[in-house]
Formats: C-alpha cells, sequence, structure tokens
C-alpha cells in the first residue's frame, strides 16, 4: 500500500506541475478552455488512484460495492432454486476454498473494509499537507517582487476593482490625475457620436472612466484595422464590439491602442519585475518640455498570480 500510495503522490506532483504551467501559458482568450481541460485530467487521476486501491485491497470499484463476488462462485456451485437457508453440515476434510456463510453476509470483512478506507483517507490527507509545504507560494513571491520593483522605481501602487475592466480603469484613473482627461486630441482619431456621449456621462473617472477609455479604443482600431486585424482570431467589427459592450479583459493589443489614441507611453511592471515599454509612436512628443512629457507616461502593474480572476492590473504613480 505506501508504494502505491508514493506513486499515486509523485503522479499528483507531476500532474501538478503540468497544470501549473498550462495555466501559466494560457491566455485571456484559452483561459476558460485551460481550466477545464485542468480539471479533467485532476478528475481523471483522482479516478485512477481509487480503482488502483480498489484493486490492491481487492476491494469492488465504486459503483458495484454491493456486489459479493462470493455469492456469485457459490451460485455457480449450488442449485439455483434452493434459495432456502441451511445449517451448516461438518466438513469431514479440509477443502481448498472456505465454504462461505449460507447467508452471504460477512459483518467483519465489511469493518476491515471501511476501517482501510479510513486509514487510506487519513494517509492521503497527510501526504497531501506535506506536499503543500513544498509548493511554490506563487502569490507570496509575486508580490514580493513587485513591491522590491515598486521601491526601485519609487512608485506607489493604487489598487484597482480586480474585474474585467481594471486595464482600462487603471488607465482612466491616471488620465484624469494627470490632467490629460478621457477625452483624446481630435487630431489623433475621429471619435463615434455613441463616444463622445459615454466620455460626456463619465460621473467619476475613477469609477465609471472605464466606459469612455473602452470606447475610445474601440474606435482606434476600427479607424486603424490594417494595424491590429492580423493579430486578431476573429472579425474586428466583433473584437472592438466586446471592447466597448463587454467586459472582456483588455490585453497588449488594446495597450497599443490606448498609447497611440492618447498620445502617452505606458511603462507596465510585470510580475517578474521586468518592465515592458508601450510607446504611443508620435514623434512630436520629443518637442514638448518635461513636465509635459512626465504628464504622458503611465505606470501599470501586471500580476498573475495575486488576483483570484488571474490577470490583473493596477495603477502606479510616481511618488513625489
Amino acid at each position: 500500500m505506501e508504494e502505491l500510495l508514493s506513486k499515486h503522490r509523485k503522479e499528483q506532483k507531476d500532474l501538478q506541475g503540468k497544470i501549473t504551467q498550462k495555466k501559466k501559458s494560457a491566455t485571456k482568450k484559452t483561459r476558460k478552455g485551460v481550466n477545464d481541460e485542468c480539471d479533467r485530467m485532476q478528475q481523471e487521476l483522482v479516478e485512477k488512484h481509487k480503482i488502483e486501491i480498489a484493486q490492491l485491497n481487492c476491494d469492488p470499484v465504486e459503483g458495484l460495492e454491493d456486489l459479493n463476488l462470493e455469492d456469485d462462485q457459490q451460485t455457480d456451485e449450488e442449485p439455483t432454486e434452493d434459495k432456502t437457508p441451511q445449517k451448516k453440515a461438518p466438513t469431514p476434510e479440509p477443502t481448498p476454498e472456505p465454504v462461505a456463510p449460507s447467508n452471504g453476509k460477512k459483518p467483519n470483512r465489511q469493518k476491515a473494509r471501511l476501517a482501510r478506507r479510513v486509514a487510506e483517507q487519513e494517509a492521503a490527507s497527510a501526504a497531501a499537507a506535506e506536499e503543500a509545504k513544498t509548493q511554490v507560494n506563487y502569490r507570496g513571491n509575486e508580490q514580493e517582487v513587485m513591491d522590491a520593483a515598486f521601491k526601485k522605481l519609487n512608485l506607489k501602487e493604487i489598487e484597482v476593482t480586480p474585474d474585467g475592466h481594471c486595464l482600462y480603469s487603471a488607465i482612466a484613473k491616471q488620465l484624469d490625475d494627470s490632467g490629460l482627461g478621457l477625452r483624446p486630441d481630435p487630431s489623433r482619431m475621429t471619435l463615434q457620436p455613441s463616444t463622445q456621449s459615454r466620455i460626456e456621462t463619465v460621473a467619476s473617472p475613477q469609477h465609471d472612466g472605464y466606459r469612455a477609455v473602452r470606447a475610445v479604443t474601440a474606435d482606434f482600431i476600427n479607424d486603424h484595422k490594417e494595424d491590429f486585424e492580423a493579430f486578431m482570431e476573429e472579425s474586428i467589427d466583433s473584437y472592438t464590439r466586446k471592447i466597448k459592450l463587454t467586459a472582456e479583459w483588455g490585453g497588449h493589443l488594446e495597450l497599443q491602442a490606448i498609447a497611440r489614441a492618447y498620445g502617452v507611453e505606458i511603462n507596465i511592471v510585470q510580475s517578474d519585475g521586468r518592465m515592458e515599454k508601450i510607446e504611443s509612436g508620435d514623434d512630436d512628443v520629443d518637442s514638448l518640455d518635461e513636465a509635459e512629457k512626465a504628464k504622458r507616461v503611465l505606470w501599470l502593474a501586471y500580476y498573475i498570480h495575486s488576483y483570484g480572476l488571474g490577470e490583473h492590473y493596477n495603477a502606479l504613480k510616481k511618488q513625489v
């Protein structure tokens, strides 16, 4: 039994490593499918372990526990029509197989089976607890790396609600704080009437400003289809409709559109401490004075492990 449990622990650990790798490499569009696949792999391994333990203990597989194999053997040896309990006759000589009781019930065997299962469950729980001690604390490690990066870059983190709007909310907050506002320069793009209405009806940039930034992002991508279509797995109309009207998470393409639409540079502190820079692609920025340039630099913190929904963006700002 110990050898089998050791094998099970190794298989569980190997599977956990595969699941972790799959989830780390998943994108926002493939995350649901990856999670479903990981759940299926975990369930299959659990069922496999149950069957192997049952076979080792000579127990019936779950769902067939009410069948008594010894009753089946007795049925083959004795006439099927004689089902009346009989008194046990003296056995003149030992036989290779013990004679089963006439009523076919073995309370002691059942108790032994239950006791084994309790012991196996306790052993599995102890093994899981021991394995948990050796597992990597991804959330704690990520936060430690991020805090070190913030300190090095003299940045202060601003928490943003962890939902599908977090990227756009973080951008809206910084655009408002910097004085740039949620309305892009008309020379950069043409706003649709519905987008202008969204900008005008924002009650609080910090709370519903994401609505305006989403609409601006969608309009810019529609106006520059040739720059974005090659990177999409669906039609551009469908893609931009999701940006404007749903809580679909934003990513690299959306950040590029935002940087160009608002003429800003976006610096993203990654979960491993690296920094990614997305530029506006506007040569006119070089002609601005230092104060104006500083206004046009936005900062984001990008998390993978620290929030329950998965990937998340928080806003950052330079400390005075």
